[in-house]
């Protein structure tokens, strides 16, 4: 396993992180405790420090499962633990939800109470919520950290100039800055990449990615048939469910499975771990979290770091899911941004230029990267 720092802080995540949110059968497509606690137990053996979790997954369970595993396997000083707030669990009580200060500070006392534990290592606002002010919640979060509640701060599923927002009160304030700000992202989805990659850069930040795999898509499990899709599990329960982040059945999906599935084979690699490959060494990717509701799935998983995908295999996947680029956009192509330099070849500074602290393996030492 290798380990980055997340975000400009000191902490030392590892590069794959496991996903609890299918800890709990609860929603019908999860995993019982006793392959829980298997996958649990595999992740730590491969290295693994960071478990990502959430107060809304299974109803609670996610964390309450969590919680009893770090307990008996006496690693809570060993695991970085990041769970959510946002979503409501009380209908009728609109004050239950969202990202004000009264509802933080409510969710983070249930959190650690089914967590069994009095402090979380990364404290993440969920979703969006479009009232509270950044001010409000960087502000709130600051206060659990001064508290010792929280050890980190995290952001998930916002706009970026909201990121860009709360990231400078935090700076020009002196509050906790965002250590890291998790999104979707996969071959089969990638515009996070007009705004997100270079806002983690400038303002010193990190990404960390949820649905890798888009809900099952690029794991090779689903195919296109007459009928409509071969194939089932969570993506093909859940695509006519309303919920936008299903609807992977589209052609240019379907070009991007069949493009993955012969680049697999060239490397003789599973078409998971390939995928994982290519979303892990984006740039700013801090932690990619990987989720399964068999163990089998997680163990293919924990291989994506054993191999590098050539250069023109690179190509062919990032040519295939490529997304296409709407206004203002358009005008941060190339074509246009080199009537704004005369022709002249104006570069970022290499990876080199900055200093990324990379930590190889237990007990190794760190290197500039």
């Amino acid at each position: 396993m290798e380990y980055y720092t997340l975000g400009n802080t000191g902490l030392k995540v590892s590069r794959l992180a496991l996903g609890t949110m299918t800890f709990g059968d609860d929603w019908g497509w999860g995993t019982d405790e006793t392959n829980a606690r298997q996958m649990f137990d595999t992740y730590l053996e491969a290295g693994g420090n960071f478990i990502d979790t959430a107060d809304l997954y299974t109803n609670g369970n996610s964390e309450r499962m969590l919680g009893r595993f770090v307990k008996s396997s006496e690693t809570r000083d060993r695991v970085i633990i990041s769970t959510k707030f946002s979503y409501n669990a009380e209908p009728g009580n609109p004050n239950a939800g969202g990202n004000g200060r009264k509802n933080i500070l409510r969710a983070v006392e249930g959190s650690l109470q089914r967590l069994g534990t009095d402090y979380i290592d990364v404290y993440m606002l969920h979703t969006w919520d479009q009232v509270t002010p950044a001010a409000e919640v960087m502000r709130t979060l600051d206060d659990l950290v001064t508290s010792g509640k929280v050890r980190y701060v995290a952001l998930s599923d916002v706009p970026a100039w909201y990121v860009a927002q709360a990231q400078t009160l935090a700076q020009e304030r002196h509050l906790e800055p965002i250590s890291t700000v998790q999104l979707e992202y996969s071959l089969a989805e990638r515009n996070i990449e007009f705004e997100y990659t270079t806002l983690a850069k400038a303002l010193g930040t990190s990404l960390m990615v949820w649905s890798p795999l888009a809900s099952g898509l690029l794991s090779g499990k689903y195919k296109p048939s007459e009928e409509g899709v071969e194939g089932s599990g969570r993506l093909a329960m859940l695509a006519n469910s309303g919920n936008p982040v299903f609807n992977k059945f589209t052609q240019k999906n379907w070009a991007i499975v069949t493009e993955l599935e012969m680049v697999a084979k060239e490397l003789n690699r599973s078409m998971a771990q390939v995928a994982l490959n290519w979303v892990v060494n984006r740039p700013a990717v801090a932690s990619v979290i990987i989720g399964a509701t068999k163990l089998r799935q997680l163990q293919d998983n924990l291989r994506t770091l054993e191999f590098e995908i050539p250069a023109q295999l690179q190509q062919r996947l990032d040519e295939v899911s490529r997304p296409e680029t709407h206004f203002p956009y358009t005008f941060f192509e190339p074509s246009l941004q080199g009537m704004i330099n005369g022709g002249a070849t104006v570069g970022d500074k290499p990876n080199s230029y900055h200093q990324n602290v990379l930590v190889k393996g237990t007990g190794a030492g760190v290197m500039s990267d």
